[in-house]
């Protein structure tokens, strides 16, 4: 959503129609995720995607069509007939398929559906959505796809009698197809919806933050966990992963590079400012001077499982201190540099302070990184990278402190 964001506020501030199309469901292999957005001005300006190509031509027609656009010419001049809609157009949720041979084309291996959600003009809460989304505030979308009736279908299939319907609370209005909550951090920012149902989605939305996830889901109309009256979207916005490393040496660059690629935001923190400098790690986003224990403290709040704290240093009065405070956060991965001797000795320090083996062993990585027997800072940085992605798939990999023997091959 945010990088359609420019487009969309630039497009209206000149007075035009705007679209937004958003994938909302799938079915078989898929280019894009739910959430991939698209936005359609009433020139035709396309900006962002929602299936990397195959079905959008046909997204953008309908797009047009819903606001009412009679003919368009595109900026590449190929003209486009559009059949306007009749009347006031509502958000629409349609099934667009894609072939084998387009499947192809953008490198999936068979065809497939896609359902999409386009609203044919900006209304709340995108405002807000701008807002959380440039701020970097957690929050969780959540948006009705789809409902259907299925009291006359639970009567056909025996599960209920007509005069049973009652107790099984199928009775009120559906939403409508576009209903939407803003949750952020237990909050309600922003609701159309207004029923048993918004309570339920709030709940959920909540329990999604938490775990960063986008899904789909299905309820009855008054929330009911066991019908499948409507279908709701909860899309999860969240800051990139966070990245603290601790020790301003060679190591620290080659993984704050690779770091930022991943998309994780850098913080490159260490006690001695001679070492600790943006321009020796232009790389970073922020640079910062002081002891470990001290900064873990100012931002322990704000850490979470998606969240890994490094220390490269190996160095005890850096050490010890730094991973103390990281196993008193909620951080998902604390990792420390050094040899096997090094991280026993480490271990023991720990220890003598007060910190719980079997917390150290459970929640510290050390010596850091996967066992692909890297060398370089590059290839360093490339191994502690992935025992981090492993970390967070629950995947298993072999790292250097699951195993023993020599770290490098003689």
């Amino acid at each position: 959503m945010l990088d359609v964001l420019t487009d969309l506020e630039r497009w209206t501030a000149r007075g035009r129609k705007v679209a937004i199309a958003r994938v909302v469901g799938t079915e078989g292999s898929s280019p894009r995720e739910p959430g991939a957005t698209m936005v359609i001005s009433e020139l035709g300006e396309v900006s962002g995607s929602v299936s990397g190509g195959c079905v959008e031509g046909a997204v953008v027609s309908e797009a047009l069509a819903l606001m009412g656009v009679k003919n368009v010419v595109t900026e590449n001049g190929t003209p486009m007939e559009i059949i306007a809609s009749a009347g006031e157009a509502c958000p629409t949720v349609s099934i667009f398929g894609y072939s084998d041979d387009e499947a192809f084309a953008v490198g999936l291996t068979c065809g497939g559906t896609l359902k999409i959600l386009i609203e044919p003009e900006v209304v709340d809460p995108y405002p807000l959505i701008a807002h959380l989304l440039r701020e970097e505030t957690n929050f969780v979308r959540v948006t009705v796809v789809s409902t259907n009736d299925a009291s006359s279908e639970l009567i056909q299939s025996g599960e209920i009698s007509s005069e049973g319907i009652n107790a099984y609370e199928v009775s009120g209005e559906l939403p409508p197809v576009g209903a939407t909550i803003i949750v952020s951090n237990g909050e309600v920012l922003f609701t159309n919806l207004f029923s048993n149902l918004a309570d339920v989605l709030t709940r959920d939305a909540s329990a999604l933050l938490d775990a960063g996830a986008t899904t789909v889901r299905h309820y009855g109309r008054n929330g009911q966990a066991k019908l499948s009256e409507v279908e709701v979207l909860f899309e999860t916005f969240a800051p990139p992963p966070r990245m603290i490393i601790f020790g301003a040496v060679d190591f620290t660059a080659s993984l704050a590079r690779l770091a930022k690629m991943l998309g994780f935001r850098v913080s490159v923190c260490d006690a001695r400012p001679l070492f600790a400098t943006k321009a020796r790690f232009p790389m970073a986003d922020e640079v910062v001077v002081d002891w470990p224990d001290r900064y873990i403290s100012s931002v322990a709040s704000s850490l979470s499982g998606r969240d890994a704290i490094c220390v490269l240093t190996h160095d005890p009065k850096f050490d010890v201190p730094a991973i103390t405070a990281a196993l008193k956060t909620q951080v998902g991965y604390v990792g420390a540099m050094g040899s096997r001797r090094t991280h026993d000795e480490r271990t023991k320090r720990l220890v003598d302070v007060g910190v719980d083996i079997a917390e150290l062993e459970d929640r510290v990585y050390g010596p850091i990184g996967l066992d692909i027997g890297a060398r370089t800072p590059e290839e360093t940085a490339v191994s502690i990278l992935g025992e981090i992605i492993a970390n967070r798939s629950r995947r298993f990999a072999s790292s250097l402190s699951r195993g023993d023997g020599p770290i490098h091959n003689r």
